[in-house]
């Protein structure tokens, strides 16, 4: 926590930050945090793609649709989110949270049974009408809040994170891993309810100034296994997960003490430019990757895709364009020296700072 408290007033510091390194920032923690957020809960869209869906609105390759429309829908959810976070007079709320559950989940859907006898409906933005649990590793059925307690327990939970928002008894990062955790043994939802608790964390976390944080799909495990730690601390009962105290918390809020700690010396190195690349997502090879089919030997379709990319995106990196059209830097080089000698874009600024402008 010390080591936080330290950080936290480093990168205070160095606010407010230069407005193409915010932006940078910005755009890499809105892929990096809808990939991981969403592929935790099983969507099946690549890095590549999630990059290009929600950079250009554009996707490539085989996708299922409903992966595709829960990775915007969540997109937009964050967003939604960080415009309250604007709004001086907005409180945390019940009707934010269902709204926010709404909003990722596009529209009602049917969804079959974990013993395939039979399909039930899910309907975004209420809470559940039916029990929910989890088969834990070692075969037990581990139960959330009935559907009678969850909303008494959702409102006690509100009511609770308020009056310590104002007390300022717990840390951040204690106020954070305690609201996760017992909104998770809440699971006021039929479904959603992971993604809604990590975009809540990031809530708390940038409505105090915080910078917001990634839970890596690559550390889904230890993730999980953090959470049944505190499960053991807390026992069985939903009631007493959904009032777990600090200490039987303590397993979550080490973790996503690490994960914090980790971001800010990342993100102060990037700022006073001690590193060059910024990036949440840990497996490189899964990164770059794109699984975009582009046939580079088609050099008007590769100019035509350059050429619409830099109108949307005027100061972004070669780098960039080459994991995105899954081509080599020295090609992308090549297609902007021809589209340059061609009269068709030009260059203003340096390498590093600079943008371009299709002409």
């Amino acid at each position: 926590m010390n080591r936080i408290d330290e950080l936290i007033k480093d990168w205070w510091s160095l606010q407010p930050l230069n407005e193409q390194i915010e932006r940078d920032i910005n755009q890499q923690f809105m892929i990096d945090f809808n990939y991981n957020s969403n592929h935790i809960e099983g969507n099946t869209l690549t890095y590549g793609q999630t990059k290009l869906l929600l950079l250009f609105g554009d996707v490539m390759g085989s996708v299922k649709m409903q992966d595709l429309e829960e990775m915007k829908a969540h997109n937009l959810g964050l967003q939604w989110m960080k415009t309250m976070i604007q709004d001086d007079n907005f409180i945390l709320s019940e009707s934010f949270i269902r709204e926010l559950n709404k909003m990722i989940l596009v529209r009602n859907y049917f969804k079959t049974s974990r013993d395939g006898n039979y399909r039930y409906e899910i309907r975004v933005g209420t809470y559940k009408k039916r029990p929910n649990s989890v088969i834990t590793p070692t075969g037990e059925i581990f139960d959330y809040a009935s559907i009678e307690e969850t909303p008494s327990l959702m409102n006690d939970l509100v009511e609770w994170y308020r009056k310590e928002e104002l007390s300022k008894t717990l840390s951040i990062v204690e106020l954070v891993s305690m609201f996760h955790y017992r909104y998770i043994r809440i699971h006021p939802f039929e479904d959603g309810n992971g993604r809604i608790a990590r975009l809540l964390v990031n809530y708390i976390l940038l409505k105090h100034n915080y910078p917001m944080i990634v839970i890596q799909t690559d550390d889904r495990n230890n993730y999980l296994d953090t959470l049944r730690k505190c499960d053991i601390l807390t026992g069985k009962l939903p009631f007493d997960g959904a009032n777990a105290t600090i200490e039987q918390v303590k397993p979550l809020t080490d973790y996503i003490s690490n994960i914090l700690e980790k971001k800010l010396i990342t993100l102060i190195k990037y700022v006073k430019g001690e590193i060059k690349e910024y990036t949440e997502t840990i497996d490189n090879k899964i990164r770059i990757e794109t699984d975009v089919s582009v046939n580079v030997s088609a050099n008007v379709s590769v100019k035509k895709r350059i050429i619409e990319i830099l109108v949307q995106y005027p100061y972004i990196s070669v780098k960039e364009m080459a994991s995105i059209l899954s081509v080599s830097e020295r090609t992308i080089y090549r297609y902007l020296d021809n589209l340059k000698n061609e009269k068709l874009i030009e260059r203003f600024g340096s390498d590093k700072k600079g943008y371009w402008k299709v002409i």
